[in-house]
């Protein structure tokens, strides 16, 4: 079976297709890094969407989603951008916890994987 890679780097590609899933590395925010969790998370839902676009779905066929936030606190604000974006009756089985990331200029992660 073949294997695409989406975005490949010399360290991670942004997303790996195998067969019909799509499986996405933890995204976080490009234009809006440094900025508000509402606004990361908006950036990041934004760059899904072409990723998911290049890898021939979309957002109804998300199976499973893993997000991680710099503080808890913000899960609110985060889920007012993602209940905008998720398309109804087509949520993913999914998982929020609070972790320290990369920089302190990202305050959201989200990772995900995508049927075909």
């Amino acid at each position: 079976m073949t294997i695409t890679r989406i975005g490949a780097g010399p360290r991670m590609s942004k997303a790996v297709i195998h067969g019909n899933t799509v499986y996405l590395a933890g995204q976080v925010a490009d234009a809006a890094k440094g900025k508000s969790v509402g606004e990361q998370t908006k950036d990041i839902l934004q760059q899904i969407d072409a990723i998911l676009a290049e890898a021939g779905t979309d957002k109804t066929k998300i199976l499973s989603t893993n997000i991680w936030l710099a503080d808890i606190s913000t899960f609110a604000e985060m889920n007012a951008e993602w209940d905008a974006w998720i398309v109804p009756g087509s949520t993913p089985a999914r998982a929020t916890v609070e972790s320290k990331l990369a920089a302190p200029i990202y305050t959201v992660e989200i990772m995900m994987t995508v049927a075909r």
